[in-house]
């Protein structure tokens, strides 16, 4: 009886060291790290299409002061987390991805009207067609990683 039980520990004991390896190395590749010229942010707003709105948070969630309220995202990302968020549309959200810090800089330059136009800024980048025509120009792209609902309805205009 008592080699049966030593036995059995032994068995359970190697078993839980051949499963470790393993399980340190998904946790690693959970934790990887954001590429030097990117950033993880997790943003509350509103999602139409594949346009994402940030929106002030409710007041137990927190925001990042580096992102205003009303800028826009264009959301790209794994499908299913897309197609996940299109059907929570109206709702508000948290969207958690990587940007770029760059995009995350404001425009440079003057905005008038808004903000729509803007002088002073920097030199247009090189595009297929005319700058002004395209209207995924000047937009950041969020590269969706998770998501979440924060419960509310997004605020209409």
């Amino acid at each position: 009886m008592a080699d049966a039980r030593a036995l059995f520990r032994m068995i359970t004991i190697g078993g839980i060291l051949a499963v470790a390896p393993g399980a340190r190395a998904a946790l690693a590749a959970q934790e990887s790290k954001p590429p030097s010229d990117s950033e993880l942010v997790s943003l509350a707003g509103c999602a139409k299409g594949r346009v994402f709105t940030v929106h002030e948070a409710p007041e137990h969630e927190t925001r990042p002061a580096a992102v205003a309220a009303g800028r826009r995202f264009r959301l790209s990302g794994q499908k299913d987390a897309l197609n996940d968020i299109h059907r929570h549309e109206g709702q508000l959200i948290e969207v958690t991805g990587l940007v770029r810090k760059s995009d995350l800089k404001d425009p440079a330059g003057i905005a008038i009207a808004g903000g729509r136009i803007r002088l002073g800024g920097p030199l247009p980048r090189t595009t297929m067609g005319d700058p002004a025509r395209d209207p995924s120009y000047n937009v950041a792209v969020l590269d969706v990683s998770g998501w979440r609902q924060l419960g509310g309805e997004c605020p209409t205009r």
